[in-house]
């Protein structure tokens, strides 16, 4: 039996938004009831790279509890600590996968690379009910850790998930997601199996292809930077232009299908838990294991 190809059904242009102490991130989707990227909350892209924006103040110490952040560097680096004493330094090509659980405070403060940009990513996965008050952990995963696979005209660095005989360095994640790097040569193209009713969504951040290619050879063509949903299906297919590469983040994952009630940084299942958010801050037990 053939498998079905899935197929683009939306292209999102990120928006500008102000975050932390006023950084700018283009930002292709946020928390919302609606859930539609069930189990994916949201995705920003972050560049620091514009001189009038002055001193990288970033993002000072605020609370997390509910969700798992993800930070993806290319380029710079983003010291960060936190209320368990976790303190280090997320370089170019490393990625930091930390499970909020129950409870954490931390701040995360950029810095520039030597070339004076900052350039990465950062994904918010969703914990289902039975995982939102597990206690927090971190997996820090170094560049030289992430698995990369070279396919002729195609490398992969695979951070979580399956490709091939290959699995991600992240793993023990509730959402079962793949995450993963694609850079696509000009002529080149890559396909992936994705199981069926899984969300699947990629970003994509440099050069232009041909996304959602179907048994006939048509797709979507996707310039950077946008964000391209995916209709369900069994595989995947995208084409790098006959004049010039494409590169991307391509994100998957099991759908939870369960309500969500997102308030800042907290994604809980009921208004009553967001509330008990604030009580547990309000009288001190909000990450009492220790404070930065």
């Amino acid at each position: 039996m053939t498998e079905t190809m899935r197929k683009v059904t939306r292209v999102i242009p990120p928006q500008m938004v102000i975050e932390g102490a006023d950084v700018k991130l283009r930002r292709s989707f946020g928390p919302s009831r609606a859930n539609i990227f069930d189990p994916f909350l949201l995705f920003d892209h972050f560049a620091f790279n514009d001189p009038i924006e002055g001193p990288i103040t970033g993002f000072p110490t605020h609370p997390h509890r509910g969700i798992e952040t993800v930070t993806y560097m290319l380029e710079g680096n983003v010291r960060h600590r936190d209320s368990l004493g976790n303190t280090g330094v997320i370089g170019p090509g490393a990625v930091q996968w930390m499970t909020s659980g129950r409870g954490i405070l931390h701040e995360e403060l950029p810095k520039r690379g030597p070339n004076g940009r900052v350039d990465g990513f950062q994904l918010w996965v969703n914990l289902p009910a039975k995982l939102k008050m597990s206690l927090p952990r971190y997996q820090e995963i170094n560049a030289d850790e992430i698995p990369e696979v070279v396919d002729g005209p195609v490398r992969v660095r695979l951070i979580a998930g399956q490709y091939g005989s290959q699995t991600g360095t992240a793993t023990e994640i509730a959402a079962q997601p793949l995450y993963m790097d694609v850079l696509i040569e000009s002529g080149g193209e890559f396909e992936i199996a994705i199981p069926a009713g899984n969300t699947a969504i990629a970003y994509v951040f440099q050069g232009e292809g041909l996304f959602g290619v179907d048994e006939q050879g048509e797709g979507e063509f996707v310039e950077a930077a946008k964000m391209v949903v995916f209709g369900d299906g069994e595989r995947l297919k995208a084409q790098a232009g006959p004049a010039k590469a494409v590169r991307f983040v391509l994100m998957a994952g099991t759908p939870f299908q369960e309500p969500v009630v997102p308030y800042g940084p907290f994604v809980m299942n009921t208004d009553e838990e967001i509330r008990q958010v604030f009580e547990d801050i309000r009288n001190g037990t909000f990450a009492k294991d220790s404070a930065i």
